[in-house]
Formats: C-alpha cells, structure tokens, sequence
C-alpha cells in the first residue's frame, strides 16, 4: 500500500485533471507515480514537465530509457527499473541492450561512457571532474548533451525517490535488480 493516496484522474480538478489527462493521453493509463506525485500540484508539473522536454531532447527516447535504468538498478528503485525497462522496448532497445544498461554499461563505447558519467553522478552526488566532464566529451558528447545528461539524472533521482519513499506500486511488467 502506498504511503500517499494516488489521486484519480476523473475525481480531481483544475490543474491536476488537465496534466494527469495529459499523462493518460501518453501511456493510455495514468502510471501509479504520477498519480502519487498529483498529491502536489507543483510536483506533478515539474515531474511531468522534465518527462516532456527531454521526450524532445537531444539524448533521444533511446539514451533517456538507457540512462533511467542505469539510475533506477543503481538507487534500487523497482518502480522505474520496471517502467522504464518498458519504456525502453517501445522505444527500440532490446531486452540485453537495457540490462546491461542496467550495470551502466553498453556494447557502444560512446553510450557506455555517457552511461558511466550518470552513475558518477549518481555516486558522488554530482561531484564529478574535469576530467569525467572531458571523457565523455572526447567520445564525441556535446556541452547540449552533457547538460542533459545531468539534467536526466537529476528526474531519474526525483522518481526513484518518490517512489522509494512513497512506496509506489509497481503497475509495468517487473524486472529483477542487478
């Protein structure tokens, strides 16, 4: 049972209805966290926000879905290790392609060192080096997708808290921790 009430898309107003119908328009359901992050409206706009720009972003769905798996297994978070290991099918990665992005790793050396930079970030809570910023660089990541990178990381941390905390249950297909 999760430690927060999920909020029903057609019992609320306002704000809250038009973004939480804007999630089910998306996924065709509202997802178990969003409906937990509706209980704060500035929450919900800032998760639901982050999740759309970077749907357009210059990492692509692809590197984004690769990035959340490495966070979630690294923050033990089932809720999004499961949801976006579906995430990352829809958008074309194979079943190996996410687990072994999972360990942060990836058989492409260019996403293998952007997926190592996450989780360094992950590990030392952003305090990374010149020379982490410059290896990732040197594979051929622009200042744009470093700075995005950071900035997925950051929402990837956001959701595995919120679910964590809150106790989210799991509504994707489960996927074992590694």
């Amino acid at each position: 049972m999760p430690n927060v009430a999920l909020i029903d898309r057609e019992s609320t107003t306002g704000a809250v209805k038009d973004q939480l119908d804007q999630i089910h328009a998306a996924f065709g359901t509202v997802p178990a966290m969003f409906a937990a992050v509706a209980n704060s409206p500035a929450a919900l706009q800032s998760m639901w926000g982050a999740f759309v720009a970077y749907g357009g972003g210059a990492l692509g769905p692809a590197l984004g879905e690769q990035i959340a798996v490495a966070v979630a297994n690294r923050n033990s978070c089932e809720y999004c290790l499961a949801a976006h290991t579906a995430l990352g099918r829809k958008a074309g990665l194979s079943r190996d392609a996410l687990r072994t992005a999972q360990a942060g790793e990836s058989d492409d050396p260019r996403t293998a060192a952007l997926l190592a930079f996450a989780l360094a970030l992950v590990e030392r809570r952003g305090q990374v080096t010149p020379e982490d910023v410059q290896s990732v660089r040197d594979q051929g990541w622009t200042d744009d997708e470093i700075v995005e990178t950071i900035g997925q990381v950051a929402l990837n941390l956001f959701t595995n808290y919120v679910n964590i905390a809150l106790g989210v249950p799991v509504d994707f297909p489960k996927v074992p921790l590694r």
